[in-house]
């Protein structure tokens, strides 16, 4: 992977302070890939990194102490060189001995030969915190590449088997509305009764016709009979109650034939 050129500097710095566990680590943190690493390895890179957090959380108190014995050994150092300006005067009024006077500038000189040692362990605890900032730097980013991955990798899952379970509704619904249309269009029961409510309307129809033809002449009779009918009723809409008497005597006849 390309990125083992880019963990050289890490890699060489984990050695350097995990000792033979941390080839093994720089190795596997060099070599390592977010896409195809197990949980397993997230585990150990966990460990790893908490690891290293205790040591640059001691780094840092390290070299915080190494900082401020630099910054009082300087600030004693100026106060020394201050206070010597008057030394002369005092020793010269015999204010103060001289051996007093000796003693004070073996320690001005002993502190400011002691400044350089101060100020390389002050820089060598900021370049063995600063080293332990970058192995954790380097392990966070890991993880976090690692976490992101796994969460991609969950969505994925997720969407695929949501759009899994789309899928599988629509088949179910296509299914279900095939076996509807099958029926309605292929059903032998339902064929069969329109068939044979077809052939009853058909045999309504005829019976229909040969009724009408032999109902035709009964009409046709009723109708002559009516016809005679009314010719030999007499007309009595104005008629008298004297020519009504006289026809129900049978009076208005003889009357009539007497004419």
């Amino acid at each position: 992977m390309s990125n083992l050129n880019g963990w050289g500097l890490t890699a060489r710095l984990i050695s350097k302070h995990f000792g033979v566990l941390g080839d093994k680590v720089s190795e596997a943190i060099a070599n390592f890939d977010p896409e195809t690493a197990t949980e397993a390895d997230r585990d150990r890179l966990a460990a790893t990194l908490r690891e290293s957090a205790q040591k640059l959380a001691t780094a840092r108190a390290s070299f915080d102490k190494e900082h401020n014995d630099v910054i009082k050994l300087r600030e004693l150092i100026a106060n020394d060189e201050k206070a010597s300006s008057t030394l002369a005067d005092r020793l010269a009024s015999g204010k103060i001995s001289e051996s007093t006077v000796s003693l004070f500038c073996d320690e001005l000189e002993a502190n400011k030969a002691r400044l350089p040692l101060e100020l390389q362990e002050e820089a060598d605890a900021q370049q063995y915190m600063n080293e332990l900032q970058t192995i954790v730097d380097a392990f966070s980013k890991q993880l976090a590449e690692f976490d992101a991955a796994a969460k991609k990798a969950m969505q994925n899952l997720a969407s695929a088997k949501a759009q899994k379970d789309l899928q599988t509704m629509r088949v179910e619904r296509q299914s279900q509305l095939s076996s509807l249309s099958g029926m309605q269009g292929q059903s032998s029961a339902l064929n069969a009764l329109t068939k044979r409510a077809q052939t009853v309307s058909n045999e309504a129809a005829g019976m229909r016709i040969v009724a009408d033809i032999g109902q035709k002449p009964l009409d046709q009779a009723a109708e002559i009979d009516a016809i005679r009918k009314s010719v030999g009723q007499a007309d009595t809409a104005g008629e008298t109650t004297l020519q009504r008497l006289q026809r129900l005597s049978g009076k208005a006849t003889e009357t009539s034939v007497a004419a």
